[in-house]
C-alpha cells in the first residue's frame, strides 16, 4: 500500500474507539473484494493495533482497494465523517495521478510519421491557427455572424458576447488542419493551470478508439481516459459542472446521430449503445451541467447541427502568413535554414497556399530539410496536394527502403486495399488480424506507413494500427481505384470492386466524407502524377478512369431547373477537383459545358482562391460570375514582412486586396466575362483598386453589381478612375 494511503487510513483507524476498531475487524472478512483475497479470522485475531491491520490489508488487497473497503465499512458503521475524509483524500490523490497521466500522454507527440525522429514537445511544436466563428444557420440572404481571429487555446472556450460559455463547442477543420494538436495544447494548458481552470477534470476521448465499443456508459468513457487508475466515479460525477469532455476525431464514429430506438439515458453509470450514450450527452439528458468540446471534420457538421442547440461553431482555417513563417522557424530551429526554406516556399504561390494547411507545412518542411538542394524537383511537384503527398512518399521510400523493391510494390497494393476498405467503413483503426489477412504483417514496411498502438478491448489487450496521417490513408484509398494490377498478383475476392463510378455516385449523393479521397483521385490521373508515381514509388497508375471522372463532372447536376437557363457551377468543390488534376486540357473539357459561376455563403481561403483562379484562367467561355454573401480570407494582415523578403516586394504585396487574385484571373487574356455580381461580400475601400483595374482592362465586362459594400469615398474615386479609362465598356453599374 502506498505510503500516503497508509497514513490516511492509520489516522482514521486510530480515531476509532476500541469497540469500533473491533467491529471494523469483525466486518473485514465478509467484504467482497475482486482481485484479492480476504484476511482470515485467525490472522485478524492477532491484530491489536491499526498499523498492523493496515499492513495486512496492504498485503491482501490490490492497490487502491484498501481505501475503498475502509470507506465502505465506515459508512456501514455510520462513521460518515471518517468515510468522507478518506474519500476526499482519495479524490485528491486520484486527481493528482490523473493530472500526471495527462501530462505523460499529451506533452510529447510524434510527427505524422513515427519513423522520422524523436518525440516532440507540444510547448515547442504548437503554432497558433486562424479560425472563424460561424453560425449554424449561416445561409439565406444575409451572411451569418462571422468573426476571424487568431485562435489561441485560451480563446477557444471563451464566453460569448452575453458572457456565457457555451455548454458544447464544436471545432471544425478539414484533415490536417491541426485539430488534434489544438486539443493537445488545451490538455497541456489545463495541466499547467493556465486554461480551463474552472474544470477539475478534462477527459479527452479519441473517437477512433471508440469504434470497438458496442455498449458503454459515461463512466466507461471516462475510465478509457485513465484505465490504469481506480476512479472515484461517484465523487467526480457528483460535480458535473467541473467536467469538460473532449471528443477528438468525432467523424471517425460515422454515427448518424438520429434519435435512437432506445430512450436517451439519464444515468451516467448505465451502459447503452454507443450512439445512445453520446446522444444523451449532446442532448443534455445525462450530465447536463458538464461542458463538451467536439473536434470534427466538416463531414459530421450537418448531423451534429441537428442535435445541438448551440448557435455557433468555430472553424480552423489554417496558418496565417505570420504563422506559416513561425512554423518554419519552429520546425528547423536554425534561423538560417528556416529563412532559406521559407523564402523558397514563399516564392511559389501554389506551394505557399498549400502551406495554409498545417500538415502540408509539415510535409514541405520535412522534404526541404533534407532535399533543399533538389528544390527544382520539389518546385515541379508542388502544384497540388496530391503531388506533394506523392513527393513525400517518394522521399520516404528512397530514404527508408533499402531492398526488396518488388516486395514493396506488392505491399503497396495490399495497403491500398486496406485503406479503401477503411474509408468506406469509416475505419481508421485496424486490428492485427486485419493486417495479417491482408498480408501486411511485414514490420519493416508496415512501420513506414502505419503506427502501432496498444488498446483495451473488453478484458483483452490488443494491438491496433492506424495510418500515420489520415491524408495518407485517403491517398492510398484513391490509389486503390487507379493502380494497375501487377503481373502474377491474384485478385482477392474479399476486397472492394474497383468501381470508380460507384465511388463518385456515393460521394455525390450521400458520402461527403469521401471528399478528400475523390479529390486525390482526380490528382492521381494527371499524366505527370502517373509518371512520378512510376519513377518515385514504382507503381503503375492507369489513366483509364480519366474518362469516368471527366464524364461525371460534365453531367453532374448543377441545380438548373430549365434546359435553357445558363449552366452555372454552383459549388466550390468542382473547382478543387479540377485544380487537383492541374491539367489545362482536362479542365477546359469540363468547363466548356458551363458559362457561369454562382457561389453563395462561402468563405474563400487562400487555397480556395488558388483553385478558383486556376480554373477561371482556363475558362474562355465564362460569361458571368455571381458571389453572394461570400468573403475572402486576406493574404496579409498587419504584420512584419517575412524574413529575407525585400521590403519593396513586401510593400507591393501589402497593397493587394483580398479581391486582387480573383480580379487578376477574371482579366486573363482571352477572357469574355460580361457580368460580375459581388453581393454582400463585405467589400472595402482596398478592393476598389483591383475592381478599377479590371474595368479598365476588360472591355467585355458590361454589367457590375456591388451590393452592401463599404467602399468609402476613396474607394469610389478609385472605381471611377477605372470607369474613365478608354478600355472600360461598362453599361450597367449597381
Amino acid at each position: 500500500m502506498a505510503g500516503e494511503e497508509s497514513t490516511i487510513l492509520l489516522e482514521a483507524l486510530e480515531g476509532l474507539t476500541l469497540e469500533d476498531f473491533q467491529e471494523f475487524k469483525k466486518k473485514l472478512p465478509h467484504t467482497d473484494i475482486k482481485g484479492g483475497w480476504n484476511i482470515g479470522r485467525d490472522e485478524l485475531e492477532k491484530v491489536t493495533h491499526p498499523s498492523s491491520l493496515i499492513s495486512y490489508m496492504g498485503d491482501s488487497y490490490r492497490e487502491g482497494a484498501a481505501m475503498d473497503i475502509a470507506i465502505s465499512l465506515f459508512e456501514e458503521m455510520n462513521q460518515r465523517d471518517l468515510a468522507e475524509k478518506i474519500l476526499d483524500e482519495k479524490v485528491k490523490e486520484y486527481k493528482q495521478k490523473y493530472t500526471e497521466h495527462v501530462a505523460r500522454e499529451f506533452l510529447q507527440y510524434k510527427e505524422a510519421n513515427s519513423c522520422l525522429g524523436e518525440n516532440l514537445s507540444v510547448r515547442d511544436g504548437y503554432t497558433n491557427l486562424t479560425i472563424a466563428r460561424k453560425s449554424w444557420d449561416q445561409h439565406g440572404d444575409e451572411p451569418g455572424d462571422v468573426s476571424s481571429d487568431t485562435v489561441t487555446t485560451q480563446t477557444l472556450l471563451e464566453p460569448s458576447k452575453d458572457g456565457q460559455v457555451p455548454p458544447i463547442t464544436v471545432l471544425v477543420g478539414a484533415s490536417g488542419m491541426g485539430k488534434t494538436m489544438t486539443i493537445r495544447k488545451v490538455m497541456m494548458e489545463w495541466v499547467e493551470g493556465t486554461l480551463c481552470t474552472q474544470f477539475d477534470y478534462v477527459f479527452c476521448i479519441d473517437c477512433k478508439e471508440l469504434s470497438f465499443s458496442k455498449e458503454v456508459s459515461m463512466v466507461d468513457l471516462i475510465s478509457k481516459c485513465c484505465p490504469q487508475q481506480r476512479m472515484p466515479a461517484g465523487r467526480i460525477l457528483g460535480n458535473p459542472e467541473k467536467i469538460l469532455f473532449i471528443f477528438d476525431s468525432f467523424e471517425a464514429l460515422g454515427l448518424p446521430l438520429a434519435q435512437p430506438k432506445d430512450e436517451l439515458s439519464t444515468d451516467p453509470t448505465e451502459a447503452k449503445p454507443l450512439e445512445t450514450t453520446l446522444l444523451s450527452l449532446l442532448r443534455r439528458t445525462v450530465l447536463p451541467e458538464s461542458s463538451v468540446l467536439i473536434a470534427t471534420r466538416p463531414a459530421a457538421l450537418q448531423s451534429l447541427g441537428q442535435c445541438l442547440e448551440g448557435k455557433h461553431y468555430v472553424e480552423i482555417l489554417g496558418f496565417s502568413p505570420a504563422a506559416r513563417e513561425e512554423y518554419f522557424h519552429r520546425y528547423f530551429g536554425n534561423d538560417n535554414k528556416a529563412d532559406v526554406a521559407f523564402r523558397f516556399t514563399r516564392g511559389n504561390e501554389v506551394l505557399y497556399s498549400l502551406c495554409v494547411i498545417p500538415v502540408m507545412s509539415w510535409t514541405v518542411c520535412t522534404v526541404l530539410e533534407r532535399e533543399l538542394y533538389e528544390r527544382n524537383q520539389l518546385l515541379a511537384c508542388s502544384k497540388t496536394t496530391t503531388q506533394m503527398i506523392m513527393f513525400y512518399l517518394s522521399w520516404l521510400m528512397k530514404h527508408r527502403v533499402s531492398n526488396a523493391w518488388q516486395n514493396l510494390q506488392q505491399f503497396l497494393h495490399k495497403l491500398c486495399s486496406l485503406a479503401a476498405d477503411g474509408i468506406w467503413k469509416h475505419k481508421v483503426l485496424f486490428e492485427e488480424k486485419e493486417i495479417e489477412d491482408q498480408g501486411l504483417n511485414q514490420p519493416q514496411l508496415l512501420s513506414l506507413f502505419l503506427n502501432e498502438k496498444g488498446l483495451e478491448k473488453g478484458t483483452d489487450h490488443v494491438n491496433v494500427y492506424s495510418f500515420s496521417h489520415l491524408h495518407l490513408q485517403e491517398l492510398f484509398a484513391a490509389m486503390f481505384y487507379v493502380l494497375e494490377d501487377q503481373d502474377g498478383m491474384v485478385s482477392d475476392s474479399r476486397i472492394l470492386a474497383k468501381d470508380v463510378n460507384m465511388l463518385l455516385e456515393s460521394y455525390h449523393t450521400s458520402r461527403m466524407d469521401l471528399n478528400v479521397t475523390v479529390r486525390l483521385l482526380f490528382g492521381l490521373v494527371n499524366p505527370k502524377s502517373v509518371e512520378y508515381a512510376g519513377e518515385g514509388i514504382g507503381c503503375r497508375i492507369s489513366l483509364q478512369p480519366r474518362e469516368d471522372l471527366l464524364r461525371w463532372l460534365q453531367t453532374r447536376p448543377r441545380g438548373t431547373s430549365h434546359p435553357r437557363e445558363v449552366m452555372k457551377i454552383e459549388d466550390l468543390d468542382t473547382f478543387h477537383l479540377l485544380f487537383e488534376t492541374n491539367e489545362k486540357s482536362f479542365v477546359q473539357s469540363v468547363l466548356g459545358s458551363f458559362t457561369g459561376i454562382a457561389l453563395q455563403d462561402v468563405k474563400l481561403t487562400l487555397y480556395d482562391q488558388a483553385a478558383l483562379c486556376f480554373c477561371i484562367k482556363q475558362w474562355a467561355g465564362l460569361l458571368s460570375v455571381t458571389l453572394r454573401s461570400c468573403s475572402f480570407h486576406q493574404q496579409h494582415h498587419r504584420q512584419e514582412p517575412a524574413k529575407g523578403l525585400p521590403r519593396q516586394s513586401w510593400r507591393q504585396e501589402e497593397l493587394h486586396s483580398p479581391l486582387h487574385p480573383l480580379c487578376q484571373a477574371l482579366g486573363h487574356p482571352g477572357s469574355s466575362l460580361q457580368s460580375l455580381r459581388l453581393q454582400w461580400c463585405g467589400l472595402t475601400e482596398g478592393d476598389s483598386g483591383a475592381l478599377g483595374t479590371l474595368l479598365a482592362t476588360l472591355p467585355s465586362l458590361v454589367h457590375l453589381e456591388l451590393g452592401d459594400g463599404a467602399l468609402g469615398d476613396d474607394g469610389v474615386r478609385m472605381l471611377c478612375a477605372g470607369l474613365r479609362q478608354p478600355g472600360c465598356q461598362l453599361r450597367v453599374l449597381r
